[in-house]
Formats: structure tokens, sequence, C-alpha cells
């Protein structure tokens, strides 16, 4: 699991849909799950994952980062 720090829920909400609108899944944790002000994404990468995979992803992290002026 690797924890992508947003800090705002809404943020992280709409980040995460985003996301998976370009078919990368992820899921946007906010209070209560996690403290107030530390909103973030979990994401989970494997071993099955490929180099594809894991560029794919981080491309469209960069495109939605991009897209939101983050």
């Amino acid at each position: 699991i690797v924890p992508v720090m947003l800090y705002d829920a809404r943020v992280a909400a709409e980040f995460a849909q985003r996301m998976l609108e370009k078919g990368v899944y992820v899921v946007a944790f906010s209070y209560p799950v996690v403290p107030k002000g530390k909103a973030r994404i979990r994401t989970q990468v494997s071993a099955a994952h490929t180099r594809e995979d894991l560029e794919f992803a981080v491309r469209c992290f960069c495109e939605v980062r991009q897209e939101m002026k983050l």
C-alpha cells in the first residue's frame, strides 16, 4: 500500500474519481478513517504490475495533478 497524501478530503475524492475515469483504481480516505487534515489516496502496487502498468499510473497521476492545478 502506497499512500499519496493530499490532505484535503474534497481534493482526495475528486482526484480519486478522475483517476478512476482514466482507468486507474485508487481509493480516497478522509476523516473519520484518517485524522482530519490527513486525507489521502491509497494505491496498491504489486509484483503483478508490469513496468507499463506503473508508467501508465504515473502518467495518469501527473495528468490529474495538472488538470486540478495541484
